[in-house]
């Protein structure tokens, strides 16, 4: 007994040891998590279940459940990326068209589902959940043998029975059933021949395929025996695609109007609306369906067996414009005699990507889920207070004698003591919006709004401490760019400049005409600034920061259209435009061209000066990364101590472009090359080759160095490599760096590392003035955001530990690199289907703010040499004035004692 219990002693011990955690007092204090699930696609709701819930899926390849009262994620389950996650069907156990059709199993089966979802093509995956805690409970696959034409297919479910539905455009349907809980087939697969199919013109709407020819329907019954062609006659002639109402089976809607191909299904078909959805109120079917006109979103409802109004589901109620265009998803309402409509819930999908919830006349609650997809950020810094900004303003005060500046600060003082008198009695003036929100800066600067630019067109500011969303915005006509470019947020104008606000700008390109859009807006309030949303009349082809600024402190934009012609934004600043160079790069053909921007006579005019094809002899290449260097980034040292005490010289050049190719080779599969081309002159700097490798490829520039990740399918591992450029010893010029007058090409380190994990992101730290130690933010696809030091990735790593690397400080080479539990700045707050990192400095030199994006939304800081600049949470400050009173204390008293005994000895 005394041995068993000394055996499990050492085991605790041994465990104890190799646990690593944060403090309970620490989680989530400095950082926050928004967990999302991407933008609706498919709906039910279920307020009769013993645990009433939303069931939803979405375009992100998430099944969740929703809380009905709330909206918070009760649980979800991120499925496989696209194209193998793209859910196909979400089929709910009782959801069928069929009223009475069921998916629940026998007595002591283990076959039925409260959930089915099938997903992808090449296979498709077919799988069955419990709702009550999103546990995956069987599944099943089928491979096709034409994976190109698999991804047209169709499914539906009927009657227990899973439906494939395979189209051969203008020729026929290749339809087979299969059981759904084993996936057994239920016989020979059937052909229907429909010559009239194509992909613009055709949807399936329960059992029925329907199609558009014309001023007619034509469809199929799928699972009827005749096989007979049903044409149905329409008004007019479709303008838009068909839609598919799901709940009524062979029930389409057609340019706002609901049309049956079902004899057994009768429609009301004098109703007109954007968005139809069917459920049950009273124990009866319903038909809701619901428009947006002036800002007022309204509900109807009619009983689908007699077309009579539901008087009491109709409600109308003001509907946000950030929230763009609604789309009634799914409603349920609890089942009750003679119900007052009260206990029904309409939940909506928006153009904007947001999930919102209708409850007696009120939106009860909404989703965000444009944050999904997030393609652009920045931290801005918040508004100084008012004792604050009269203290810059003096600061800024013209210069003058001292008696002035006297008479200046007494006066300020004097307004300040009266502002707080007045404030006190309470006369004083209200607080401002951004005040009474608390937006204000703190000493430290770590503080900030956090404006995030969306794929569909929303703009968010969120507090970076709290988490909470301030102000919202939509754009709802502006798109990406072309060469699969999107859109860019821009601060053209920061808070530091005192009284004035600071200004950003969104750039992209309108639905209609393609031409370039412009919107200016406060990032502190939301508010449209300077001239809102500009329509410009060209095409923008490149886009670059001025660097310097005119009296407004508004950095201008320079934009390259089409047709090569340069413009700047706002126009007053175009003469800072004179001297500036531009690149474009074709990610297709692997071009590149430069151009010279001169402003003479008042007019702006661009020249090509350079051309660079990066393609190859046969053009195949394509470019698959471009990395720049971060403009706001200061380099703190331009050298490298040697072990001699000797000074090996940074090559910092701030033109220094990555550009990363690949393309297919018959020897070794793909062949990944890396140039470095300065910008200015169009020279290549540097290239390496890697062959046998491909992407995902993530890159990060930096100073003198660069690192990017690949995966080499030789040894079917992710490798990480990393690069230095030095001048030399000796250095070309100190002060001032010329493209035109470059030194010679530089000395180039190189090393390659192994990584147990495959990389979604890169990114480097920054820092006020780039004293900090540089660390690299490592994103992973199992969603941790890893804090790795240079030094370890050093490329001047040794191969065996000499006299010369332990004086220059660096570490033994070692080909794996550790992914420590400390250096996951993320601990448990793993953040699904991570894209992209984003960092900024703070007012201290020893933080840098950090935001994750991905399907979730995860904001920290870092601090890579520790927080020397800051005292700890734990300081003992009793302790320390207690010490510094006790050394004034004996100070006098010694200082008294020593006077005493030289008054002695004087008398001697």
């Amino acid at each position: 007994m005394q041995q068993q219990w000394l055996l499990a002693g050492l085991s605790v011990a041994l465990l104890l040891g190799t646990c690593s955690a944060l403090y309970e007092d620490q989680i989530k204090k400095f950082d926050w998590r928004a967990v999302n699930v991407g933008a609706l696609k498919q709906s039910r709701v279920d307020l009769n279940h013993f645990q009433p819930r939303i069931l939803v899926s979405t375009a992100e390849g998430v099944v969740a459940s929703l809380c009905v009262k709330t909206g918070e994620l009760v649980w979800r389950q991120v499925l496989e990326q696209k194209p193998r996650g793209d859910i196909k069907l979400l089929q709910v156990s009782g959801f069928s068209d069929d009223s009475s059709d069921t998916a629940a199993a026998p007595m002591g089966s283990n076959l039925g589902f409260d959930m089915l979802t099938v997903q992808g093509h090449a296979p498709a995956l077919v799988r069955g959940w419990n709702t009550n805690i999103g546990a995956l409970e069987w599944e099943w696959s089928i491979m096709p043998l034409n994976t190109e034409r698999a991804q047209e297919a169709l499914w539906f479910y009927s009657k227990s029975v899973l439906y494939h539905v395979l189209p051969a455009w203008r020729s026929h349907l290749e339809v087979t059933a299969y059981f759904a809980s084993s996936g057994h087939s239920t016989g020979s697969t059937s052909k229907v021949m429909a010559s009239w199919i194509t992909p613009e013109s055709c949807t399936l709407s329960g059992t029925f395929y329907v199609c558009t020819d014309g001023k007619q329907l034509i469809s199929l019954d799928l699972v009827s025996k005749s096989g007979q062609v049903i044409r149905t006659s329409l008004e007019a002639e479709s303008k838009g695609k068909l839609q598919a109402l799901a709940g009524l089976n062979g029930v389409v809607i057609v340019d706002g109007k609901l049309v049956s191909v079902n004899k057994e299904q009768s429609v009301c078909s004098g109703l007109q609306g954007s968005s139809f959805a069917v459920g049950s109120f009273n124990y009866r079917k319903i038909l809701a369906y619901a428009d947006l006109a002036s800002g007022i979103l309204k509900i109807n409802a009619v009983y689908v067996d007699n077309c009579s109004p539901a008087a009491e589901l109709e409600q109308s109620l003001p509907f946000p414009e950030h929230f763009g265009t609604p789309s009634l998803n799914n409603f349920d309402c609890k089942q009750k005699r003679n119900g007052d409509g009260k206990s029904c819930l309409f939940l909506f999908s928006t153009s904007s990507e947001s999930i919102v919830a209708v409850q007696q006349g009120r939106i009860r609650w909404s989703r965000e889920e444009a944050l999904a997809n997030v393609i652009d950020s920045q931290f801005v810094d918040l508004p100084l207070a008012d004792t604050e900004g009269t203290l810059e303003s003096e600061m800024k005060g013209k210069a003058g004698d001292i008696a002035s500046a006297f008479l200046r600060r007494i006066t300020t003082q004097a307004v300040q003591i009266r502002s707080l008198f007045l404030h006190v009695i309470g006369l004083g003036p209200p607080p401002t919006d951004t005040q009474r929100a608390g937006l204000v800066r703190d000493s430290f600067g770590l503080h900030k709004m956090l404006v995030i630019l969306t794929r569909a067109g929303k703009i968010f500011g969120i507090d970076n401490i709290s988490g909470k969303h301030h102000w919202q915005l939509y754009l709802p006509y502006v798109n990406g760019f072309a060469n699969d470019e999107q859109m860019r947020l821009i601060v053209q104008r920061s808070a530091k400049h005192f009284p004035l606000q600071p200004l950003c700008t969104i750039l992209g390109k309108d639905a209609v005409n393609g031409n370039g859009v412009l919107y200016r807006f406060n990032p502190i309030t939301g508010k449209a600034a300077e001239g809102g949303l500009i329509q410009l009349d060209y095409k923008i082809k490149q886009l670059s920061l001025l660097g310097e600024t005119e009296k407004d402190f508004v950095k201008g934009i320079l934009l390259l259209d089409a047709s090569n012609k340069v413009h700047v934004y706002p126009q007053h600043a175009t003469p800072l435009a004179d001297g500036m160079y531009l690149y474009t790069a074709d990610v297709k053909t692997a071009e590149l061209s430069g151009f010279f921007v001169k402003y003479a006579g008042g007019q702006l005019s661009s020249t090509h000066i350079w051309n660079a094809r990066l393609g190859g002899h046969n053009s195949e290449q394509q470019i698959i990364g471009v990395a720049g260097k971060n403009p706001i980034e200061h380099v703190h040292s331009q050298g490298r101590v040697l072990g001699d005490r000797s000074v090996l010289y940074k090559y910092i050049n701030p033109n220094l472009v990555a550009f990363v190719t690949q393309a297919p080779d018959a020897t070794h599969k793909s062949v990944l090359n890396l140039y470095l081309v300065d910008v200015v002159s169009g020279s290549v700097v540097f290239t390496m080759t890697h062959r046998k490798v491909r992407a995902p490829l993530s890159i990060v520039h930096s100073e003198n160095w660069l690192a990017y990740s690949y995966f080499n399918e030789k040894v079917r591992r992710t490798e990480i490599t990393t690069i230095e450029l030095y001048e030399g010893k000796s250095q070309a010029n100190s002060s001032v760096w010329s493209s035109l007058q470059a030194p010679p090409m530089p000395l180039v380190e190189r090393q390659s590392y192994i990584l147990p994990t495959i990389v979604e992101a890169l990114r480097e730290t920054i820092t006020e003035r780039g004293i900090t130690n540089k660390h690299v933010l490592i994103g992973t696809a199992s969603g941790s955001i890893v804090e790795m030091p240079w030094h370890l990735l050093d490329p001047r790593r040794p191969i065996a530990s000499t006299t010369q690397g332990r004086e220059e400080g660096a570490i033994p080479y070692i080909p794996e690199l550790p992914l420590p539990t400390e250096s996951h700045i993320n601990y448990n707050q793993t953040v699904a289907r991570l894209r992209n990192i984003y960092t900024a400095p703070s007012g201290l030199e020893s933080t840098c703010l950090v935001v994750a994006t991905g399907l979730d939304l995860f904001v920290t800081r870092v601090a890579p040499s520790k927080t020397f600049d800051l005292l700890k949470e734990d300081f003992d400050y009793i302790l320390i004035s207690i010490v510094l009173v006790a050394l004034t204390s004996g100070s006098l008293i010694v200082k008294h004692l020593a006077s005493r005994k030289l008054l002695k000895q004087a008398w001697k």
